[in-house]
């Protein structure tokens, strides 16, 4: 092709350096330039995607073999190994006992490659319990992983982080404490990049994400098995009860939290709190997600010509979920949002499953897990495990 059509002369993005144009063409390119990091055919791209792996789509008209052949394409395109079978080698140490639980830290190999350490809360009792595997969200501190939800009482640097952290987004609260507290085994380990495994920054995230593809692997595809591996090692304990282990998870945790219980059938439920959308709406102008930042540990490559998200999310139906968003967060858009649930709610009433999906929208909060909503997710979780 000679390039001289409308999209050959104007694909170029903002700050992306000379374009190749054809003569005289600038003033129309430039005029065509999108503000912000796309190139000004998206539209196009996005009219693309039609997502025709979705149920109700699929050709696949059995769900539980939609779930199969959905699942299947997810797992391949996370690139790495699913076949992980490295023995996890517990070591505890650092325990202490709380008002009502007991405080330990745990070291475990997720995958071959390295050993993580991770916070595990164990209530008083004999047990066996109710577990949670409580996923950290991204934010801008990378200090802190697991202590963004478990009260570090191993580091007083990090407390000072982690309190700090839980006054913005958490009403003062440890949600992995407040949980411990009524009854439930809780886990909460560092992604890659946070806490004992960090601080990498955002520039060093980008990084980090290019080189893995470089070796033939995924950063996103990485967090996606250690996940699922830690709901399989937390189902796995004698004081667990396997059959009510639950992922909850806030911002890019929310993300981890249903993405997770759409790999791993250990997860019985999953509280997803400020992250669910569409994708045609969050890859608009203006969007946080255009950025980068977050979005390395989420991207899964051409999983968007096969599912949105949503999609993903529903391969765990008909297993109670729940989703909650802030109805002023500037990074989801209400509309997004909305057309999610309708998704969402359409898989589940296709499976006459619909009163175990809890949709719901705060309609004066932005971008948190306040006291309010984490009352009624454990309300929530006191019910369906």
């Amino acid at each position: 092709m000679s390039g001289h059509g409308p999209v050959g002369r104007r694909a170029f993005v903002r700050g992306a350096g000379a374009a190749l144009l054809a003569p005289g063409a600038v003033d129309e390119a430039q005029a065509a330039v999108v503000d912000g990091p796309l190139p000004d055919f998206h539209s196009a791209l996005k009219d693309e995607l039609t997502f025709p792996l979705a149920w109700g789509r699929s050709p696949v008209r059995d769900f539980r073999a939609w779930r199969r052949a959905a699942r299947a394409k997810v797992e391949e395109l996370l690139v790495v190994d699913r076949d992980e079978r490295t023995p996890y080698g517990p070591e505890s140490g650092g325990r202490l006992e709380a008002d009502g639980f007991t405080r330990e830290l745990v070291t475990l190999s997720l995958t071959r490659y390295e050993r993580v350490r991770g916070a595990l809360l164990t209530p008083h009792g004999s047990g066996p319990f109710p577990a949670v595997l409580l996923l950290h969200d991204h934010g801008a501190r990378f200090d802190i992983g697991k202590e963004k939800l478990v009260r570090p009482w191993y580091d007083d640097t990090r407390l000072a982080s982690a309190r700090a952290w839980a006054d913005r987004y958490f009403s003062g609260r440890f949600i992995g404490d407040e949980l411990a507290r009524r009854g439930y085994v809780v886990l909460a380990l560092d992604a890659l990049g946070w806490g004992d495994r960090g601080p990498i920054t955002y520039d060093q995230q980008q990084a980090l994400a290019g080189n893995f593809y470089h070796l033939g692997s995924s950063l996103a595809g990485l967090v996606a098995r250690e996940d699922a591996r830690a709901a399989t090692f937390l189902a796995g304990l004698d004081r667990v009860d396997a059959r009510r282990v639950a992922a909850v998870g806030f911002s890019m945790g929310a993300y981890r939290a249903w993405q997770t219980a759409a790999l791993s059938d250990h997860v019985a439920a999953a509280a997803s709190i400020c992250w669910m959308t569409g994708l045609k709406d969050i890859m608009v102008p203006g969007n946080n997600t255009l950025r980068g930042q977050s979005a390395y540990y989420m991207l899964h490559p051409g999983l968007a010509r096969h599912l949105d998200f949503p999609d993903v999310a529903s391969i765990a139906a008909p297993r109670p979920m729940l989703f909650f968003d802030g109805g002023l967060d500037p990074l989801f858009p209400a509309q997004g949002v909305r057309a999610a649930y309708d998704r969402l709610r359409a898989v589940w009433r296709s499976r006459h499953a619909e009163e175990r999906l809890h949709l719901k929208t705060w309609p004066d909060l932005g971008h948190v897990f306040t006291d309010r909503m984490q009352d009624e997710v454990f309300d929530w979780l006191d019910q369906v495990l």
